[in-house]
């Protein structure tokens, strides 16, 4: 079955996983860690791509951004993978390829979706058995939104300012939110979602992309399609 392209939609929220070939590891210290932070900025400048926020872990990262342009974001991940891979490689003294093919990537309702995919992706390295809270890891935009510092790269949605008045308002909601965490299931869309290409929101929502694309957005139904009778 041929490969579905990338479904990418100026003005929407796209989750975004990039992956380390054969779950080997992309980071081997602060300084890569801080190198992949640096280009994701430089691009997403660039390109005009809003990132909303990042987790960056051992060996895959993710991203949640809206593009203002239908290759904003692809021109990013594109220059991002190319540059990082050639930076890896230099001070790794390797060759070869570093990403797990393509990223993978799909849009999200955002009233529905965007908040808990904030969530979702503060809480990895919770999960992964990394840290005990959120706020103990360097590598994600969750410090950026509790107050805890100002990261360049993260340009809020605007869900975000509306969780409070004030910076200490929104930034007690959003901790509140990350302490509550995200149900299994939704933490399984969010991930499914986003590897499969599919779009993750309401009936209606799914519709109102499909219109605006010729790219299938959500799977359809197992088998062939069913033959037209003859006239």
């Amino acid at each position: 079955m041929a490969r579905l392209p990338r479904l990418t939609l100026p003005g929407y929220p796209h989750h975004v996983i990039q992956r380390g070939n054969n779950r080997q590891a992309i980071f081997t210290g602060t300084a890569d860690y801080e190198t992949l932070l640096a280009m994701l900025h430089e691009n997403a400048v660039k390109f005009g791509v809003a990132v909303h926020g990042y987790v960056l872990m051992s060996n895959h990262f993710h991203l949640l951004a809206t593009p203002e342009t239908v290759e904003g974001l692809p021109l990013m991940m594109q220059a991002v993978g190319r540059r990082y891979v050639r930076h890896f490689n230099q001070y790794q003294a390797r060759s070869g390829t570093l990403w797990e093919g393509r990223y993978k990537s799909t849009l999200i309702q955002a009233e529905r979706h965007l908040l808990a995919c904030m969530v979702y992706m503060d809480l990895n390295p919770v999960r992964a058995g990394m840290v005990p809270e959120a706020r103990d890891y360097p590598w994600s935009s969750h410090a950026h939104y509790i107050g805890l510092k100002a990261d360049r790269l993260v340009e809020p949605h605007p869900l975000y300012w509306e969780l409070g008045n004030t910076p200490f308002a929104r930034e007690a909601a959003y901790a509140d939110m990350v302490r509550a965490g995200v149900s299994s299931q939704q933490r399984d869309a969010l991930t499914q979602s986003a590897l499969k290409g599919w779009a993750l929101g309401e009936a209606d929502y799914v519709a109102d992309l499909q219109e605006r694309t010729r790219r299938r957005v959500s799977k359809g139904r197992a088998g062939r399609p069913a033959r037209l009778p003859k006239p």
